[in-house]
C-alpha cells in the first residue's frame, strides 16, 4: 500500500483531531522518515517529557503498517500496562486515520487489547504489534522493529543489580529480531550509568556505550540560547516552576536529558580532578624522593577497611592510598576491592588478604597502613605484620577503631576536600566501584559504601611519620621529608 511521507502522515492526524503539529514533534517525524528510508536500524529517540514522543512513535507504527501490512511489530517497556498503552495508542490511530483504511481486519479476536493483526496478505505467525513488559518471556517470537519504550525507569535503575538485569533482557531482543530488523529505544535518562549513556561508564567495566553506534536524536527543553522547544506547552515561567518543584537532578535527567542520578546525591565525583601520572621513586646525595609528575610528595596515608566472606558477596574489603603534597593537595593514587581466592583451602582468606595488602603497601612505598579493628578486623593486626615482615617490608600497621557513625565520617572527610577542589583521583580509580559508590550514595541509605569508607579513613587520618621498625628487616630510605635523622656539625662540646 502506497501512503504518504510520515511527516505528511502526523500532520493529517494532528488536523483530523483539530491540533497543530509542535515544531519538535515535526522535527522527530522527520528524523523517523530520514533513518528509515536512510536503512538506518539502530535509533535512540530521546525528548523531555511529555514531549510527545510516544505518540509520535505509536504514528510511526501505524505509518509503517500502512506501507507495509505484513511488519510485525513488538513495543517492550518497563512494565506490560506501559507497552500495552502503546499497542492500544496504534490501534485507536489505524481505526480513526484516513490513510490506514482497509488495515482493520473483520475478526475481533485479531483486534485484542495488548496485540492485534491488520488485513495484510502474508501468512505469518506473529501478530502485527505486541505489547510485551521487559520481564516477559519473549523467546520464539519474531518482528522486524522492537520499540523499547521507557524501558529505563526508577524500578528498573535505581542499583546495580537492576541495572545489569535490564541491560541482560535486553540483549534478548537481538535473537527476537529478524535480519536487518529495526531496533527503536524511546525514553529519558533515570541513572547516570543510563543505557542512553553516549560515553562508557569505566567504572562499571564499560569499555563502550550500551547504545554504541546507534543514530540519536536529543530533543532537551531547553536550548544552549535558553528557549524552550515548546514555548506554547512550557514557557519559561512554567520551566521555572518545574525545576523548583522537581530539584536540580530531576529537571536535569527528565527534561534536559543529561545522565544524572533523579535523586540528589550528597557527593559529586565530577569534583574530582582526573589524573594519569605514575608514583616515581628516586635517590639523589643519599635523599630517598617520591614524586608524582612535577609534585613531590610529602606524606602517605593507606587505610584498609577488611571484611570477610565469598567474593562478591557481603561487605567489600577495601584498601586505599591517599598521598599529599607540598601544597596541601591529596592524591587518591590507588584503590582496591580485595577479594580472597576459595578455591586456595590451604591459605585461609585472612592470610590471603593480609599478603594482598603486603603487595599494595610495597608497590606505593607505604610507611603505615591503618587498620580498622572494629568487628572482624580486631583479629587481623597481628597476621598483617607477620605477612609484612615475611615480605621484608619495613611499613608500620597502625590498629584504628572508628567510634563516629560511618555516614558522618563519609561527609565530614569529603565535602571540604570535594568543595575546595582538592582531591585528584588516578585513572585506574575510576575503574573501580568506587565511583558508583559515590555517584549513588546518600546519608542514610543502603547501597554500597565500602570503598566510600576506606577513603574517607585516608582522608581524615593524619600524614604517619613513625620510625621504622628494627630488627632484621632492611629498611628502605624514608622518602618523607623529614622523615630520617640529620647529623650537624657543631664547634662546641656538650
Amino acid at each position: 500500500m502506497k501512503t504518504a511521507n510520515f511527516p505528511e502522515f502526523v500532520w493529517v492526524w494532528n488536523q483530523r483531531l483539530g491540533m497543530d503539529t509542535p515544531r519538535h514533534q515535526l522535527r522527530m517525524a522527520r528524523w523517523l522518515a530520514a533513518r528509515w528510508h536512510g536503512r538506518d536500524r539502530e535509533l535512540l529517540l530521546m525528548a523531555f517529557r511529555s514531549s510527545g514522543k510516544s505518540t509520535i512513535v505509536g504514528l510511526f507504527c501505524a505509518w509503517v503498517l500502512a506501507c507495509d501490512p505484513d511488519t510485525r511489530i513488538m513495543v517492550l517497556a518497563a512494565d506490560f500496562a506501559l507497552a500495552k498503552k502503546m499497542v492500544r495508542n496504534v490501534k485507536r490511530i489505524v481505526e480513526r486515520h484516513p490513510l490506514t483504511a482497509g488495515l482493520k481486519p473483520r475478526r475481533r479476536d485479531q483486534w485484542a487489547a495488548d496485540q492485534f493483526t491488520v488485513n495484510r496478505p502474508g501468512e505469518l505467525r506473529d501478530p502485527s504489534m505486541v505489547a510485551k513488559g521487559i520481564g516477559a518471556n519473549i523467546t520464539g517470537s519474531r518482528a522486524e522493529i522492537v520499540i523499547c519504550d521507557d524501558v529505563e525507569v526508577p524500578n528498573t535503575c535505581d542499583s546495580a543489580p537492576k541495572r545489569a538485569d535490564l541491560r541482560e533482557r535486553l540483549a534478548e531482543i537481538d535473537y527476537v529480531m529478524v535480519p536487518g530488523g529495526t531496533q527503536l529505544y524511546v525514553g529519558t535518562p533515570h541513572s547516570y550509568y543510563t543505557i542512553y549513556a553516549d560515553s562508557p561508564r569505566l567504572e562499571t567495566g564499560e569499555s563502550r556505550p550500551f547504545l554504541d553506534g546507534f543514530a540519536r536524536l536529543e530533543l532537551p527543553l531547553v536550548d544552549a540560547k535558553g528557549r524552550s522547544a515548546w514555548p506554547d506547552r512550557f514557557p519559561p515561567e512554567r520551566i521555572g516552576a518545574i525545576r523548583k518543584r522537581t530539584g536540580p537532578n530531576k529537571f536535569d535527567s527528565q527534561m534536559m536529558l543529561m545522565p544524572v542520578n533523579v535523586a540528589d546525591g550528597r557527593l559529586d565525583p565530577d569534583r574530582m580532578r582526573y589524573y594519569e601520572a605514575e608514583l616515581s621513586y628516586a635517590e639523589g646525595n643519599g635523599q630517598p624522593l617520591l614524586t608524582l609528575g612535577d609534585k613531590r610528595l610529602v606524606a602517605a596515608s593507606c587505610w584498609w577497611d577488611p571484611a570477610y566472606g565469598a567474593p562478591g558477596k557481603g561487605d567489600s574489603s577495601v584498601i586505599a592510598a591517599v598521598f599529599t603534597d607540598a601544597d596541601g593537595m591529596y592524591w587518591l593514587h590507588r584503590m582496591r576491592y580485595l577479594e580472597h581466592d576459595p578455591a586456595k583451602a590451604e591459605v585461609d582468606e585472612a592470610t590471603q588478604l593480609c599478603r594482598q595488602v603486603a603487595t599494595f603497601a610495597a608497590e606505593l612505598h607505604l610507611p603505615a597502613v591503618q587498620l580498622e579493628t572494629n568487628g572482624l578486623g580486631r583479629f587481623l593486626p597481628g597476621l598483617l605484620r607477620r605477612e609484612l615482615a615475611a615480605a621484608g617490608l619495613a611499613c608500620a600497621v597502625v590498629e584504628i577503631s572508628s567510634r563516629k557513625p560511618k555516614d558522618q565520617r563519609i561527609v565530614d572527610a569529603f565535602d571540604a576536600v570535594l568543595a575546595a577542589g582538592a582531591l585528584h583521583v588516578h585513572r585506574s580509580v575510576w575503574t573501580t566501584p568506587f565511583i558508583g559508590e559515590m555517584r549513588e550514595w546518600q546519608p542514610g541509605g543502603r547501597l554500597r559504601d565500602d570503598g566510600l569508607d576506606a577513603v574517607a579513613g585516608c582522608l581524615l587520618s593524619q600524614p604517619v611519620r613513625l620510625a621504622r621498625p628494627g630488627g632484621s628487616i632492611a629498611a628502605r630510605p624514608d622518602w618523607r621529608p623529614g622523615g630520617g635523622s640529620l647529623v650537624a656539625d657543631s664547634h662546641f662540646d656538650f
